[in-house]
């Protein structure tokens, strides 16, 4: 058995251990799901009497360890629909799971100690395989039965748990230090952006999160008319018609704001491929035509549930750097490997050098007879071949169009992020969908092949990423202060506010703190607040010989030093064309 399919199992386990130990300190509670989760699992209650509060954490936890000392057995029974129902009569979730089952469906319970739970396992052998010091109760939130808001809140109690010690003590220091990392909090200590409660998952960019918001956008630009591409723009409102023709209404329509107008209705789109392909569809196309790439950094909007929203990384309103590669299907590969060649290049120059590449294969909620996402899912197959990929499979991951890459990288904490993604899409052009064609060598119509594709996704999500993995202290190339001018006395203000002048003539982001605060006060208001990579201290020597003296971020390891002016802008000049990650 692998590894993480271990882990898994010891983290399910653990999860059937807590609910047991609920039982035993709160009687009465009713029990729903627990499954096992990246860092460990949850298990969702409904208290019908005193509910616990953290402070119970430590009580249940050392019941928990307590039913762990008794070494008992995982054990497995096959029951029928009418003996799990009456198993299970007083748990009103567990019976609407089990009515839920098809007839025929095997149903299987584990018992260990005094519980049971209907479970489908697979689990360890016996409660002596979990580790008594290797899971953490994390903390309690509200969740809906089965994620809908007309059904009762339970209370969703989640833990860490990990197959030994040291590896939950590497992953509580690793929290620790992702706290201080939090973009949220660095968002409001930086000055970057708020999110208004009565708005929630909308954006309200500050002056300095906006400049690097922009940075971020302008170099996407850059790269993609440097790689061929075309930029587009299209309405942030389009007809329910379009929608149900490119199958997005019967697949997504609960995540669409719905509007209407003179009894017509309308969405806000959530994506922007229909309205790349209507574009193509505008006028008659050759062969000759493809590929064509057409790039939108399109505004989206869909409606997340509230629970799920995370500061800028999750939200209901956000750009992508989207495209759309329209090709005919021989050109698949070669496009699928130029673009990989561009997100390396993209990644590297934000110091994200280690990837992990996923592929996705055919869900069962997918539009589309099996012969096309066969021929799909080969070129994509055969494109990360062409591109020298490996990649790792993930059955039934793929969008309800078509197969997919997921690029994941890796930050500073090791956490691991997924971005980047392109997925061939063999239906939205088809005659079934969109209908769009192109004349082909041999004279005739045909459909053309739609790679959808996002280097960073969502601009929102991809900052906050780049936050929390630099702590706030961000490259000069994407930083909104690339450096702050600090006189040592107000004589030397018009010295300062020159150098300021100069550099942002020259194309830099430069502020001169001439706010009658003395030297130190600016300079630690800098260095904790603004996390800006230079700060320049002018006095009498230097506006005499027109230089600065040069501090740079501590991160750098660099002793301060002095140059002309000239020269510091040579210096960051080479910094911010070359995208270095480093001072």
């Amino acid at each position: 058995m692998a590894e993480n399919e271990q882990l898994q199992m010891i983290r399910h386990s653990c999860a059937h251990v807590m609910a047991e130990a609920i039982m035993h300190l709160f009687p009465g509670t009713k029990f729903a799901i627990g499954p096992a989760i990246d860092n460990g699992f949850y298990y969702d209650f409904d208290f019908t009497g005193t509910k616990p509060t953290e402070d119970d954490f430590t009580a249940i936890e050392k019941e928990m360890r307590k039913i762990l000392a008794g070494n008992h057995e995982f054990v497995r029974k096959e029951v029928t629909k009418d003996e799990a129902l009456k198993q299970f009569a007083d748990q009103p979730y567990k019976v609407e799971l089990i009515n839920d089952l098809p007839d025929g469906e095997t149903i299987t319970t584990y018992t260990q100690d005094d519980f049971t739970d209907l479970c489908r396992g697979p689990h360890v052998a016996t409660t002596k395989e979990i580790n008594a010091q290797a899971f953490k109760i994390a903390k309690m939130a509200g969740a809906y039965w089965r994620g809908d808001v007309k059904r009762p809140q339970l209370v969703r109690i989640y833990a860490y748990c990990f197959a030994k010690p040291n590896d939950l003590k590497d992953y509580l220091k690793m929290l620790e230090e992702a706290e201080k990392r939090d973009h949220r909090k660095l968002g409001v200590q930086m000055d970057l952006f708020h999110i208004d409660p009565e708005d929630p998952g909308q954006i309200f960019w500050h002056p300095n999160g906006w400049a690097m918001y922009t940075t971020i956008q302008d170099y996407m630009r850059r790269r993609i008319l440097e790689d061929g591409y075309k930029e587009v723009n299209t309405p942030a409102i389009m007809p329910r018609t379009l929608w149900e023709r490119s199958g997005h209404w019967g697949h997504y329509q609960k995540n669409m704001f719905i509007t209407e107008s003179e009894n017509r209705v309308f969405a806000i789109k959530p994506m922007n491929c229909p309205g790349a392909l209507e574009i193509f569809k505008s006028r008659s196309r050759s062969y000759k035509d493809l590929p064509m790439r057409l790039a939108e950094f399109g505004h989206d909007v869909r409606n997340e549930p509230s629970g799920t929203l995370h500061g800028i990384m999750r939200v209901r309103g956000f750009v992508q750097d989207d495209a759309h590669i329209i090709c005919t299907e021989e050109q698949v590969s070669a496009e699928v490997a130029k673009f990989c060649k561009l997100l390396k290049r993209v990644y590297h120059d934000f110091g994200f050098d280690d990837l992990v590449v996923k592929f996705s294969t055919m869900p069962e909620d997918h539009v589309g007879d099996l012969a096309t996402w066969e021929r799909a899912e080969k070129a994509l197959a055969d494109a990360c071949h062409e591109a020298g990929l490996n990649y790792e499979i993930q059955p039934g991951e793929g969008a309800f169009y078509g197969p997919k890459l997921e690029f994941k990288l890796y930050d500073t904490l090791g956490r691991e992020w997924q971005c980047g993604t392109i997925q061939a899409d063999f239906q939205l052009p088809s005659a079934e969908r969109l209908d769009a064609t192109y004349i082909g060598a041999d004279n005739k119509k045909h459909h053309p092949v739609m790679l959808h594709r996002a280097v960073l996704g969502s601009i929102e999500r991809f900052l906050g990423i780049l936050i929390e993995n630099f702590a706030g202290a961000m490259p000069p190339w994407v930083h909104f202060e690339q450096a702050a001018i600090v006189p040592i006395g107000e004589n030397f203000n018009e010295y300062a506010e020159k150098v300021a002048a100069e550099l942002r003539a020259s194309g830099f982001r430069a502020e001169a703190y001439t706010n009658g605060d003395n030297m130190k006060s600016n300079i630690k208001f800098i260095t904790s607040e603004h996390k800006t990579p230079y700060i320049l201290v002018v006095g009498a020597k230097e506006a005499e010989t027109n230089s600065v003296a040069v501090r740079f971020r501590a991160d750098s390891g660099l002793p301060q030093k002095t140059m002309s002016l000239d020269e510091f802008k040579a210096y960051l000049k080479d910094n911010v064309e070359n995208h270095k990650v480093t001072l």
